[in-house]
C-alpha cells in the first residue's frame, strides 16, 4: 500500500487514492501552494485555486484528463490568503464554498494588498518584491466564494462523501479542512506548512494547536498541506511541536516584561533554524502576545512584513 512518503514533491498532478489527488507546487515557500481534486461520478471538487491566473490555468490544464469526464462543479477555498483563491475566476461557474469567516477576510485580502506591498519603498518593498515577483497580480479579477458555511458542511461529490470543517481561527480567521473519510485523505490548507515555518495571522496559537489535535484524530493516511510535500500524522505533530515551542518561548519572555520586538530577537530558533521563512517568527511572537494581552494594539500587515524582513536580513 502506498504511503505519503511515496508521493514525490514534484510539480503536477499526483494520484493519492481512487478518487483523491493533489496538485503540488514546489518549493512550498511564499505563494507556492498546493491544491487538491476529489473526482466522483460525473463531477469533481477542487480544493483551492492558486496565486494567480496563469498558475491556476496551468493546473486546470494538468487536471483535464480527470475533469473532462468529471467536471469541476464545486470549489472549496480553505482560507482567505490569495495563494488559495486568486485563481477563482477560472472556475467562476462552479459553486465556490468557504467558511463565512473566510469570505469576510477575502474582501480585505485581495490582489490590491499584494500590489500595495510590492509598491512600498525600503525594506518592505524589497522583501515583498523578493517573495512575490514571480506572480501576476495585475490580471486578477477578485472572485469571492458564492456559498458559505459556519462550522461544518457535508457534500456528495458524485458518490464520494466529503466533509468540510472549519478548524480556525488559527492561521487565518476561517481556516477549513476538507476530509474524505472513506479514503483517508485530508486536505489541510495552511493549517499545515511542511518544511516551512507556520505563520499565525489570526490565532490564537492555542487554537491552532487544538486544530492539529483535531487533524490527528482523523487518522488520515494522506494529508495534503497548504505548502510542502504530502505528509501524514508525523507532519501534523511537527507543526504542533513548533507551535507549542513558539508559545512557550514567547510566553516566557512576555512574563519577563520583554516587548514582542525584543522577544523575537532574543529567541534562538534552535532545531527550527533550518525551516524556510524563519522570519515568520515575528508574527508568531505577536500572536502569542495578543493571546496573553487581548488589549494589546494589533500590528498592521505592512509592519509585520517589515519585522519579518528584518529578521531575514533584508
Amino acid at each position: 500500500m502506498a504511503t505519503a512518503q511515496d508521493i514525490p514533491f514534484e510539480k503536477g498532478h499526483h494520484r493519492l487514492t481512487e478518487h483523491c489527488s493533489a496538485w503540488l507546487v514546489p518549493d512550498g515557500t511564499w505563494g507556492w501552494s498546493n491544491a487538491g481534486l476529489i473526482a466522483g461520478r460525473g463531477e469533481s471538487l477542487l480544493v483551492d485555486t492558486l496565486f494567480d491566473v496563469p498558475m491556476t490555468r496551468e493546473m486546470l490544464t494538468g487536471l483535464a484528463a480527470t475533469t473532462t469526464d468529471s467536471p469541476i462543479r464545486t470549489v472549496v477555498n480553505t482560507h482567505a490568503n490569495g495563494d488559495h483563491w486568486f485563481g477563482n475566476e477560472l472556475v467562476a461557474d462552479a459553486a465556490i464554498i468557504a467558511s463565512a469567516a473566510t469570505l469576510e477576510e477575502m474582501r480585505t485580502n485581495g490582489p490590491d494588498l499584494m500590489r500595495g506591498l510590492t509598491s512600498q519603498e525600503g525594506t518592505i518593498g524589497r522583501f515583498a518584491k523578493h517573495i512575490l515577483h514571480p506572480f501576476d497580480f495585475d490580471s486578477i479579477t477578485a472572485t469571492y466564494a458564492n456559498q458559505t458555511f459556519a462550522d461544518e458542511l457535508k457534500l456528495d461529490i458524485g458518490g464520494v462523501a466529503v466533509e468540510v470543517r472549519r478548524l480556525g481561527p488559527a492561521h487565518t480567521e476561517g481556516d477549513s479542512v476538507v476530509w474524505v473519510r472513506d479514503e483517508g485523505v485530508l486536505y489541510a490548507g495552511d493549517l499545515l506548512f511542511i518544511g516551512g515555518t507556520p505563520i499565525t495571522w489570526a490565532g490564537p496559537v492555542s487554537n491552532w494547536i487544538a486544530a492539529c489535535d483535531a487533524m490527528l484524530a482523523m487518522d488520515a493516511q494522506f494529508i495534503v498541506p497548504g505548502h510542502g510535500p504530502v505528509t501524514d500524522a508525523g507532519g501534523v505533530r511537527d507543526v504542533r511541536d513548533y507551535l507549542e515551542w513558539v508559545q512557550a518561548e514567547s510566553a516566557a519572555r512576555y512574563q519577563r516584561g520583554m516587548t514582542p520586538e525584543e522577544a523575537m530577537r532574543d529567541i534562538s530558533l534552535g532545531r527550527y533554524a533550518d525551516l524556510d521563512e524563519a522570519g515568520r517568527l515575528a508574527q508568531n511572537v505577536l500572536a502569542v502576545y495578543y493571546e496573553l494581552d487581548p488589549e494589546m494594539e494589533r500590528v498592521g500587515t505592512r509592519e509585520v512584513f517589515q519585522r519579518i524582513a528584518e529578521l531575514e536580513g533584508f
